[in-house]
């Protein structure tokens, strides 16, 4: 009885082993057929809009993008006009015919370069040929009355002649040098060719010629003007402002030029002490060395106002450009530009107030700026 007990134990203990295996196995198969969990991937690091712009000085004067140096002062700190530009007193000369003649030769035509002291034509002139031969008849009294003096001298000193005999012939010498002297410049003056038989029409600057009044064997009458001539690096900027405005701007103020879509530095020359008795305006002459502005061109000035005390900048417009809401501008390099975020406040005449983000001095895009914001775009995607 005790060993039957025995075997039945031994044989549940045995079954209670096998099916423990056998669920060992089950799990494990169903393990191996279950697939793994994925792992988590960590998430891809967004672009991130690049700190600059890489851009050389020709791709920068070949896309148009114009820089302009910025100073502190508020909106009440710039007066804004319009001016034109004019050949200054000593960047233009009008040429006229000395004499009366008629036009042989024409060496220059509109446009064309010329140098100081140049012949631009030539004007064939009976008054010509009697100032050359003025010259020449002074020129030999002078040169007879010298051989007279040379003799009294001679006889002065072997006491042959009285001393009042050498002194006249001294003092008509004097004279008829002085006589040949004057026949000279007149001549030179009148621009009297070295064959005497006409004047030349000289420039007296460096320049082109902007205006050309002249037909070949045209009758000219004496002061009729033929030529003018301009020199694009002598130029000034005229600016017509209110009397009230013209109290504030002093000699010597900081001018930002807006000239054919590029921004080029002046300053203030003088302001007339009067105003114009039609207008009721005064003057403000602008200085503008460098520009190479061309005569009879309109251009945008701001006239910059000292003694405000306000810490803001004032930019043009399309300086600020705009992405995912915020204001930025592009502050210029020494490899191209970079964005910097700004704020703005008020807007006026074209011309908005930076707040802060952007210091005084600092060279900023203006003209085109809207560019720099495409490509600033193009590089994020890229990236």
């Amino acid at each position: 009885m005790q060993s039957l007990q025995r075997k039945n134990k031994a044989f549940l203990y045995g079954g209670a082993g096998a099916a423990l295996i056998a669920a060992a196995l089950l799990g494990f198969g169903i393990a191996k057929m279950t697939p793994a969990a994925p792992r988590p991937q960590p998430e891809a690091p967004k672009s991130e809009a690049p700190k600059h712009l890489t851009l050389t000085a020709d791709a920068i004067r070949q896309a148009g993008i114009a820089v302009e140096t910025v100073d502190a002062g508020g909106l009440s700190s710039q007066i804004l006009a319009q001016g034109s530009v004019v050949s200054s007193p000593s960047g233009q000369a009008v040429m006229t015919a000395r004499t009366g003649g008629t036009v042989t030769r024409i060496f220059k035509r509109l446009g064309d370069p010329v140098k100081a002291g140049e012949t631009l034509a030539l004007v064939g002139s009976n008054d010509a040929a009697q100032i050359a031969a003025d010259r020449r008849a002074a020129a030999a009294r002078a040169t007879l009355a010298q051989q007279t003096l040379a003799r009294e001298k001679s006889l002065f000193d072997q006491g042959i002649t009285p001393r009042a005999d050498y002194e006249r012939a001294e003092a008509e010498a004097e004279a008829a040098k002085a006589d040949a002297a004057r026949a000279a410049i007149a001549a030179g003056n009148a621009g009297v060719t070295a064959d005497g038989r006409g004047t030349r029409v000289v420039s007296p600057i460096d320049g082109r010629v902007t205006a050309a009044s002249i037909s070949l064997g045209a009758f000219v009458q004496p002061e009729t003007e033929l030529f003018r001539v301009s020199d694009s690096s002598k130029t000034e900027i005229q600016v017509s402002v209110s009397a009230m405005d013209a109290d504030r701007i002093r000699p010597g103020a900081r001018v930002a030029v807006d000239a054919g879509g590029r921004s080029v530095d002046g300053r203030v020359r003088s302001v007339t002490p009067a105003l114009d008795a039609q207008t009721r305006t005064a003057t403000a002459v602008i200085d503008a060395p460098g520009a190479n502005l061309v005569p009879g061109m309109g251009v945008r000035v701001r006239i910059s106002v000292a003694g405000h005390g306000e810490s803001a900048v004032v930019v043009p417009e399309e300086a600020v450009q705009s992405a995912d809401g915020k204001d930025m501008v592009f502050v210029r390099t020494a490899a191209g530009f970079a964005p910097r975020p700004v704020v703005t406040g008020r807007r006026s005449a074209g011309r908005i107030e930076i707040v802060s983000g952007l210091a005084s001095g600092s060279a900023i895009a203006t003209d085109n700026a809207f560019l720099l914001k495409a490509e600033l775009g193009k590089s994020a995607e890229e990236d």
